[in-house]
């Protein structure tokens, strides 16, 4: 996790970088020591016609050295850094034999995918939107896979613009990458961010006294999962995403990040207890180049009687089961919910650009 560099970015610190992190499409930066690479959302990844000079990448990483007041040396060989966008990870030629390696991602305070967007790019059946913005309302607990730059998190902050503005919302991150208090202005929100001296699991446990209604998570990567999942189990309500390639992995996955696995049939039924929602994010390339992503799986967990259940409603991107676990669809109707997939808000979310 890097430090916040003291300085808004501009043109002059940034050089070359700088044209590129200003087009809208464009989410990572990346030079390998001798090539500069960039991924768009639309072009997808290619090769930049730049070359850059050694003189430039040398003031640009003493730049960001100084900044966060961090050596970058043999003795210190890896730089990261933020600042409100960006996340910053350079390598240095030390350790990185085809010369230093810089990774700069983009994370905008914007909703990339908007409900006429995502329709319009064949991102899910339109049923299977108005399924999940009602699991919103209804308080589900929602898992985002993928693999890295599937766009996980853009899907997550998606579907978390339909939180109630009432509800308080408190986000854990490493990065900053969600902006959900700039993104949903007016909602109740509390932004966390860990680092030295203030764990994931530290985060988790004392959201607990700041009366969250919702707890997201930007990645569960190791043990603070099981702290997300006592959370949830008190009845807050969150989201988080996790490197995954089949919702049907994800209990096994959690297990395996799990400190405590002595009773592992206790804690398997409290992943399908409690997490509620599972999402699979696909990023293909097209033939022209583009990058297409979808819902490549949609399932619903839940525990029937003694038995864990998984319940598929998307398969290979398809609809495959309009068919809801009992407990789920109870949950939907408590919420006032008639018709799972019938969002009364639909027309008022279009009309705001959601």
């Amino acid at each position: 996790m890097g430090e916040m560099l003291n300085y808004e970015p501009t043109e002059a610190q940034f050089g070359v970088f700088w044209k590129y992190l200003m087009q809208p499409g464009v989410t990572d930066v990346d030079y390998n020591g001798k090539e500069l690479w960039i991924t768009d959302l639309k072009r997808g990844r290619y090769r930049a016609k730049e070359r850059l000079s050694e003189q430039f990448i040398s003031a640009f990483t003493h730049n960001i050295s100084n900044c966060v007041n961090k050596q970058f040396n043999n003795a210190n060989k890896i730089l990261e850094a933020d600042t409100r966008e960006l996340r910053i990870s350079i390598i240095h030629d030390s350790v990185a034999a085809s010369g230093i390696s810089i990774c700069i991602r983009k994370s905008p305070c914007i909703v990339r995918c908007s409900i006429r967007r995502l329709l319009a790019e064949g991102y899910c059946p339109e049923c299977v939107l108005h399924l999940l913005m009602n699991c919103v309302r209804a308080g589900m607990n929602f898992v985002f896979g993928g693999e890295p730059g599937a766009g996980k998190t853009e899907s997550a902050k998606f579907f978390m613009q339909f939180i109630p503005r009432e509800e308080r919302v408190i986000t854990i991150e490493d990065s900053l990458e969600i902006h959900y208090a700039d993104i949903n202005p007016g909602a109740d929100a509390v932004e966390l961010r860990v680092g030295a001296g203030f764990t994931y699991t530290d985060a988790i446990k004392a959201s607990l006294r700041q009366n969250p209604k919702w707890l997201v998570l930007s990645e569960a990567r190791s043990v603070e999962v099981t702290s997300l999942l006592e959370q949830w189990s008190t009845g807050v309500s969150g989201f988080t995403t996790i490197h995954l390639d089949d919702v049907r992995k994800l209990p096994d996955r959690i297990q395996n990040m799990m400190s405590d696995t002595r009773d592992a049939e206790r804690m398997e039924n409290r992943i399908y207890r409690y997490v509620n929602v599972g999402i699979l994010i696909r990023c293909l390339k097209l033939a022209d180049g583009r990058l297409k992503r979808y819902i490549d799986q949609l399932c619903f967990y839940s525990r029937e009687g003694r038995q864990n259940r998984i319940h598929m409603v998307i398969e290979d991107g398809e609809l495959a089961s309009k068919e809801l676990p009992p407990e789920i669809a109870k949950r939907l109707a408590q919420a006032g919910i008639a018709d799972p997939f019938c969002c009364v808000d639909w027309e008022k979310y279009i009309r705001e650009g959601k």
